[in-house]
């Protein structure tokens, strides 16, 4: 029996849009979606700024590649970070590309990459454009990344609070809704296996996880929220459908 290989990623990330704080978070967040096989870093290193990056290269095993800022307003770090994505892009050797951003500059580069048939993994801030969000497979708020003692700071935004990265858990449920609908379950009273409205939400919003309405799993959110019924199936496939309204059902003599 052949080994199942996990997905090799190249992990390239804007050190001028990410925050060090995320570091030990992100790659847990990685490790789940497949192997970090290449860790690059853009930046100018010389710059005091950076520190915290710096400090954090030989734990995480990061290569850094310094681009020097001779130009005030020139970001000669975006550059090199797409000329090295389209050069590992058509080499062939990555199963997917882990960009971590908060900036809409790579929106082009995300799109172009799936255009190829590879998968696009975003890492930002809530403050992330929807162009980028929307260009990636599937994109992770870095902010659910953070240890819950800590508040993520960033250095246009270093007022920012842990709080602010979280949403009530019913404003998710206009989007379970819509997924549920789209799936258009009509046998078996309307139970529709939870994996596949998982699946149904990334499709709907890249950006969509639990973790933003304060909640670790999807089956928690649509606990939390009350206005779904959840089982296992006699399989013990966990099944969702939203609650009956009152007296639904009900026939007049």
């Amino acid at each position: 029996m052949a080994d199942q290989r996990a997905p090799r990623l190249a992990v390239l990330i804007d050190a001028d849009n990410a925050s060090p704080r995320i570091a030990p978070g992100l790659f847990q967040e990685i490790a789940k979606i497949g192997e970090a096989s290449l860790r690059r870093i853009y930046g100018d290193f010389s710059s005091p700024r950076l520190k915290g990056w710096t400090d954090l290269l030989s734990v995480h095993a990061i290569m850094p590649y310094q681009n020097f800022a001779h130009t005030p307003g020139k970001n000669a770090s975006d550059i090199a970070l797409v000329i090295d994505a389209m050069d590992l892009l058509h080499g062939a050797r990555f199963d997917g590309f882990c960009l971590v951003s908060s900036d809409s500059d790579f929106t082009r580069l995300a799109a172009r990459i799936r255009e190829q048939g590879v998968d696009v993994y975003g890492f930002g801030e809530r403050k992330t454009p929807e162009s980028f969000r929307q260009a990636c497979s599937r994109f992770v708020y870095t902010e659910n990344l953070l240890p819950e003692t800590l508040a993520p700071v960033s250095p246009d935004h270093a007022s920012t609070t842990l709080v602010s990265a979280r949403q009530s858990p019913t404003a998710a449920v206009p989007l379970i809704r819509t997924a549920l609908a789209q799936l258009d379950v009509d046998e078996g009273g309307g139970w529709t296996p939870l994996g596949r409205v998982g699946q149904q939400l990334a499709i709907l919003a890249p950006d969509f996880d639990p973790r933003t309405y304060g909640q670790a799993k999807l089956s928690d959110l649509v606990t939390k929220v009350g206005l779904f019924e959840i089982r296992n199936s006699e399989a013990g496939a966990v099944q969702i459908r939203t609650k009956p309204t009152r007296g639904a059902g009900v026939r007049k003599a």
